[in-house]
């Protein structure tokens, strides 16, 4: 049986009186990678602080691995990557292997001696985002794309089984935002990982993605990529209210990101 990983239903949030996210309905099958886009100020960060428990929805219900999230306690099987990973400050003097072994303090515990099995777990998510010949430099000397590549590892070390990715190209250049996906793909199809990714980058990542959600306060489409490549240019640019012209695969160029 296909387990679900995530289960939304009829979930609305709203700030004062206007509604953020309205009737929203939203299931993601483990194993699936589903790219989330919209336009600015369409919700998409409200729905992903409800997924991760930090808002408490107004109306409807959210279930994480079959359990309501007002009872789920087995936050560790959730990783999270926000875009604000990497602005954090370039001095900093830890090493990437320091950085990724903090993914380790909730699990460990910050005084407990780190064992061999530790570190293996830290040695292994750095290969998996292929930092390894990085390991024992300084986060601050490393670029946009490598130091995300280190949160996502620092995310993966406690072996999430889902792991959710708030916009994590922003300051990654152009040049590194197709081998960022494919790292992205390669984690959800070698290491089975759920992958929900926040986007603006529509065009880029439907090669990638297993499955599409719409979002601009309400739930637009949702459904498996095929499906959303048949939607017109038109229905998109109804849906944006602005024009929107989706990227065909063989273009390796960048629409400039203003989706």
């Amino acid at each position: 049986m296909l387990e679900n990983v995530l289960e939304i239903k009829e979930l609305s949030y709203k700030y004062e009186k206007q509604n953020v996210i309205e009737n929203i309905n939203l299931s993601i099958p483990k194993g699936a990678f589903l790219g989330l886009v919209g336009p600015n100020g369409s919700g998409k960060s409200t729905l992903l602080k409800c997924i991760l428990g930090l808002l408490r929805p107004q109306k409807g219900t959210i279930e994480l691995f079959g359990k309501d999230i007002r009872k789920f306690k087995d936050w560790s099987k959730i990783g999270f990557v926000s875009q604000k990973a990497n602005s954090f400050n370039s001095g900093f003097p830890a090493t990437v292997f320091e950085v990724v072994s903090t993914g380790l303090v909730s699990k460990v515990g910050l005084l407990r001696f780190f064992n061999k099995q530790h570190k293996k777990q830290v040695l292994e998510a750095i290969r998996a985002v292929g930092m390894e010949d990085f390991t024992d430099r300084n986060i601050g000397d490393l670029s946009g794309g490598q130091q995300q590549r280190v949160f996502i590892a620092r995310a993966l070390v406690s072996e999430p089984e889902l792991l959710i990715l708030d916009e994590p190209t922003v300051g990654v250049d152009i040049k590194n935002v197709q081998n960022f996906y494919s790292m992205l793909s390669h984690l959800n199809k070698k290491l089975g990982i759920t992958l929900i990714l926040v986007t603006h980058d529509v065009g880029t990542i439907t090669e990638k993605v297993t499955h599409v959600a719409c979002l601009n306060k309400n739930l637009h489409f949702h459904g498996v990529t095929d499906e959303f490549e048949k939607l017109r240019t038109k229905d998109l640019s109804q849906f944006y209210g602005h024009d929107v012209h989706v990227l065909s695969h063989d273009h390796h160029h960048h629409d400039g990101g203003h989706m």
